[in-house]
Order: structure tokens, then C-alpha cells, then sequence
């Protein structure tokens, strides 16, 4: 079955982009507006100490000049990833990534300049210009990092220099959404059918072992043949985040990542190591996997499909959409309007086509609904997607709707907390749904899979990170022959001794996307673990557990990630909530052992 061409996609599933701009013409009047906003921004330059209004007007500027971009950016990179082979909305993309720029390089002089204001002043500042207080957090989280700041001329060099540290990243998405090819494959029926990203895993979950195993090499063979290529981007990626790192006077490019959000470096060094003290659980994982699959030798293909066989079910998007909505009813009312709201007004661009990005995300822009990016397959993954997505962007609602502007966006840190929240209320409401004891353990199977994919999968993906950024920064180059080594031991450890580590997994680091944002993925874990914790309390039927959690979501970044979640009475510079996590993997295995 081919692809179908993005023109042959339904209206009704695809997102209403024309909720951001109504064509493309308004998106380029907007572009001419925007320049106009970053050279009148410029006129601030050395003012900031004159008066408090000078300071107040500029912020304002600041704060609208920014909002503009977003929603200028949003839609020309959403447009791109509706079919990134398409030229014309590359060109968007591109013109999109240069306004950033020249908007980063236009207001460099401000955090110097804010800084360079005596605290006394600010104090009279606060008190001559009461709206000023509007902003009080954002000069303070300047101030917090000024040892980190450089003077006028080194923040507008960075900002020059950060067009041309993207590039790497630039260069991958292009070849990994846009260039990329694989080999045909058969199916099950022994038909020749095409391997895309987004069917990868769908293959990766078939019953029938050949198909598992002919989906497994035709991927990694490609990305074999091109890994020298793949390795130099990584290189170039973590060598720009070394620069940066060392240029602001952080002791890595870890704790210059971690400290935006004010992440401790301990939390993630905790994270990998509590994780390393119950690999014995994943262990037990691999063997129960090896068991049920009735093989001599259980191979990296084999590690997605069920351990349940002949319960599998396909849904339509029709039915993804009630299930979301009856396993989110813990929840309360308010939060399922909003998910019928989005499911209604077309938040989603549902359906895989040809040069569609792979995988699923929800972006917006502040002022208009959130939007999701789906590549939906009709299997039990792509539901919990489904809820996964629509918690990031329901999140994203709360956030815009208590916040201004400047405290609206998230934190990365929290940025799982919602989805991954909505998943574990999805799989509890299942479970105690089917009666049925083959269906319960195809369920417990899922849940499994989410704590293997999330918890263990993503800390090793962290402890690859921490590695091969470790070996930058000590002058070591990443070759291909580094980065694979490093990989294919790693996977050794989690794995353990009864899964097979063939040689292609060796090249799966090649396929992940998220290693162009430096130490994200740690975060998927952390909040996973923060999510088990916030939804045990949920359905318990804790007083005040819904609405702490709607305190959370609401917050945006008007406080810190860690004192947001105090809110929901987590606390994740102590180990708790990753070991409570585990403790959960643990019960779930045992209950999967009785089955």
C-alpha cells in the first residue's frame, strides 16, 4: 500500500493551520511586519537605564515582537512538516529560521543591559512603574544567570553564531524526514509494501517474526550505508553545544542545558543511577519477553511485539477519540470540553502521507488553540498517542490561558508530565474495563512497553548523551565506529544477558531525532515518573489531587519546574517518585508473570 500525496488528504483531517493565518499571503505580510518589529526594538538599545518607562516599554516590545515570531514560525514549520519534500514551505521554514535569528541578534543588547541596572534602581523602577512587577520573574531569571552572561559584544556574537550552530540539525531533519529511503518489505501476506518511519514500529509489532525481522534490516541497512554521514551531523551538534557551553562558563554542555529550567546536574546523575540499581527488573523483562515469545533467542526486532498474541486490535480515529475521552473523565468536565473542542475544530493533523515529519508532537502559538501532529495507525499505540498528544496540548491551553505571554511556555522538565499523565489514567481505565483476562494482559503488555520505552529506553538514551558529550568535551572525536561501539554496549547493559544485541541496533542512535536537542530525553523519564506519581493521587481520589494538578498545569513557568511540581507533592531532587516508578514496573511485571 502506497502512501497517499498530502493534496489527497480529507480537510476534516487535517489541522486548521488557517487558525494561525488565514493564507499564505497574511503569513507574508506578517514576515514584513515582523522586520519592522526587529529593527524598532533596536531603538532601545542603551535606554533600558534611562527610566522605568523606557524599561517597561521595551520589555512590552519584547514580549510582542516574540509572540509575532512564534506564531509567524509555528505556521511556516508546520506547513514544512505536512510534507517537507515540498519546496515552497522549505523556503517558509528557512525564512522563518532567519527572522529568529535576526530577532535573537536585534535584542542581544537586553540581557547585558538589565543586567548592568544597579538592583537599588530597579527597586525605584518597580515603585515609579507598578506594570513593571509584570515582569519582575523575567528580569530576576536574567539576573540569576548572570555569571553566565556575556557582555553586548559576546551575546550578539552567540547570537550570529547560533544560525550556523543549527546547521547540523538542519542538515538531519532534511535527511531524516525529507531524503531518507528504504527498502520495500513484504508483509505478512507476502505482499511488497513500503517501510517508512512512521510504519516502522507498526512492522516492528508484527505477529509474524520474518516481517519483524525484514523491517529491522531494511532501516538500519540505510542508515548503515549512510552512518559516516549521520556521525559527522552528531559530532557537529555536540561540538556546538560544547561551544556554547564553555563560551558561557558552564562546567558542561549538560549543566549549560539543565540550567534554563534550573535542573540541578544531580537529578539527572540520579536518574541514570537509580535506574542502573533496578536493571535487574528490566532483566527480569527480557526473560518473561523471551518466555512468552516461545523463541531460543530473543532479538532486538522481537522487543515490540505483544507477549500477548491474537487480542490485537485496530481502531478507527472515531474510536481513539471516546476512549480518550472515557479514560480521561477523572479529569473533570472542564478538561473534556476542551478535548472535544480540539477534537471538533480539527487541532489535529490525523493521517500519514508522503514527506509528512514522522511521529507525533503538539506546537502552537500563544493567543490561538494548540495543534497536533499525528501519523495515526489505528493500533492500541497510536491511542495512547492520541492521549499522550492532547495532554502536551492541553497543557499548552491551561498555561496560555492563565499566563502572559512571557510565563505561558513550559519548561522541557515538566513538558511530559501532562501526557504522560493522560496515558497512565488511559491504561488504568482499560484495565478496569475488559473482564476479559487475555485482553487485561495485552493491556498490562502495553503498560509494560510504555515503562521499557519511557523509563529504561530514554535513561539509556540519557546515558548515550552524557557519554558521547562527556568524550567532546575531553577532546575525543565522535566517528562513526565511537558513537556505534558506545551504542551497542549500552544496549548490553539494559538488556542484559538474555536478549541478543545484533548488529544493527548498533546503528539505531543514527534514527533518533531528539539527540539535535541536547539532553531533552532524560526529561521523559523524569516525567514519567512525576506522571505515575500525580496520577496514583488522581485515582486515588485524593482531595484536592485534580485540582493541584490543574494549579500545574496552569502554571507555565511562573515558577520553577521542581516548585510547580511541590504543587501535586512531588519532589524530584529525591529519588522517590523515579524508584515509586519502578516499584510500579515491578507489580505490573509480576501481575503479567501470573497471567
Amino acid at each position: 500500500m502506497k502512501l497517499m500525496k498530502r493534496e489527497e488528504q480529507k480537510k476534516e483531517d487535517t489541522w486548521a493551520l488557517e487558525d494561525l493565518y488565514i493564507n499564505d499571503d497574511a503569513w507574508k505580510s506578517d514576515g514584513i511586519r515582523l522586520q519592522f518589529a526587529i529593527d524598532e526594538i533596536k531603538e532601545y538599545d542603551g535606554k533600558l537605564q534611562d527610566s522605568a518607562g523606557k524599561l517597561l516599554e521595551c520589555l512590552k516590545a519584547y514580549a510582542d515582537v516574540n509572540c509575532l515570531l512564534e506564531t509567524y514560525y509555528v505556521y511556516a514549520n508546520e506547513r514544512y512538516h505536512q510534507d517537507t519534500a515540498n519546496s515552497y514551505y522549505q523556503g517558509f521554514a528557512g525564512e522563518a529560521e532567519i527572522k529568529m535569528n535576526l530577532l535573537q541578534a536585534a535584542v542581544s543588547y537586553m540581557v547585558p543591559q538589565i543586567l548592568a541596572i544597579p538592583k537599588e534602581k530597579l527597586d525605584e523602577f518597580y515603585k515609579e512603574e507598578p506594570e513593571l512587577l509584570e515582569y519582575r520573574l523575567f528580569i530576576e531569571n536574567i539576573q540569576r544567570q548572570k555569571e553566565h552572561t556575556l557582555d553586548e559584544k559576546g551575546e550578539a556574537m552567540l547570537a550570529a553564531a547560533n544560525e550556523v550552530a543549527k546547521g547540523a540539525s538542519n542538515i538531519y531533519s532534511m535527511f531524516n524526514n525529507a531524503d531518507v529511503r528504504f527498502a520495500d518489505i513484504r508483509d505478512e501476506k507476502g505482499e511488497t509494501v513500503s517501510l517508512t518511519q512512521g510504519r516502522f514500529v507498526t512492522f516492528m509489532e508484527n505477529q509474524d517474526r520474518r516481517v519483524r525481522k525484514e523491517a529491522f534490516t531494511s532501516l538500519y541497512a540505510t542508515y548503515k550505508q549512510n552512518i559516516n554521514t549521520v556521525a559527522a551531523m552528531f559530532d557537529a551538534n555536540a561540538r556546538a553545544s560544547a561551544f556554547f557551553a564553555k563560551e558561557r562558563l558552564y562546567d558542561s554542555a549538560l549543566e549549560a542545558a539543565l540550567d534554563d529550567s534550573e535542573i540541578p546536574v544531580e537529578v539527572y546523575h540520579k536518574l541514570i543511577e537509580t535506574v542502573h540499581d533496578n536493571l535487574d527488573a528490566m532483566h527480569d523483562y527480557v526473560a518473561l519477553r523471551k518466555k512468552l515469545l516461545c523463541v531460543e533467542e530473543l532479538h532486538m526486532y522481537d522487543v515490540y511485539v505483544p507477549m500477548v498474541s491474537g487480542v490485537e486490535k485496530k481502531y478507527t480515529f472515531e474510536e481513539a477519540k471516546a476512549l480518550v475521552l472515557e479514560g480521561l473523565a477523572p479529569l473533570g468536565e472542564d478538561y473534556l470540553e476542551l478535548l472535544r473542542e480540539g477534537f471538533a475544530n480539527r487541532w489535529i493533523d490525523i493521517y500519514e502521507n508522503e514527506g509528512k515529519r514522522t511521529g507525533a508532537y503538539s506546537w502552537g502559538a500563544y493567543g490561538v488553540h494548540p495543534y497536533v501532529l499525528l501519523n495515526f495507525q489505528g493500533t492500541l499505540n497510536h491511542v495512547f498517542t492520541l492521549a499522550h498528544e492532547m495532554g502536551h496540548a492541553l497543557h499548552s491551553h491551561y498555561s496560555d490561558a492563565n499566563q502572559p505571554y512571557l510565563y505561558a511556555g513550559y519548561k522541557i522538565f515538566v513538558a511530559e508530565v501532562a501526557s504522560t499523565c493522560n496515558e497512565a489514567l488511559l491504561i488504568h481505565y482499560l484495565l478496569e474495563k475488559t473482564e476479559d483476562e487475555k485482553e487485561k494482559a495485552y493491556l498490562i503488555n502495553y503498560f509494560l512497553e510504555q515503562f521499557k520505552g519511557t523509563l529504561f529506553r530514554q535513561t539509556m538514551f540519557a546515558e548515550f548523551e552524557m557519554m558521547t558529550h562527556d568524550m567532546v568535551k575531553e577532546g575525543k572525536a565522535l566517528t562513526a565506529d565511537v558513537l556505534c561501539d558506545t551504542y551497542r554496549r549500552l544496549n548490553g547493559i539494559y538488556f542484559g544477558p538474555d536478549m541478543v544485541i545484533d548488529e544493527e541496533i548498533a546503528y539505531e542512535w543514527a534514527r533518533i531525532p531528539h539527540f539535535y536537542t541536547p539532553f531533552y530525553v532524560y526529561q521523559y523519564a523524569t516525567g514519567f515518573a512525576a506522571a505515575i506519581a500525580i496520577s496514583s493521587r488522581i485515582l486515588k481520589g485524593e482531595e484536592g489531587a485534580v485540582r493541584d494538578y490543574k494549579r500545574f498545569l496552569s502554571g507555565g513557568s511562573s515558577m520553577s519546574p521542581i516548585e510547580l511540581l511541590k504543587l501535586c507533592k512531588v519532589d524530584m531532587t529525591k529519588s522517590g517518585p523515579v524508584e515509586e516508578a519502578l516499584n510500579v514496573f515491578k507489580e505490573y511485571l509480576n501481575r503479567m508473570k501470573e497471567v
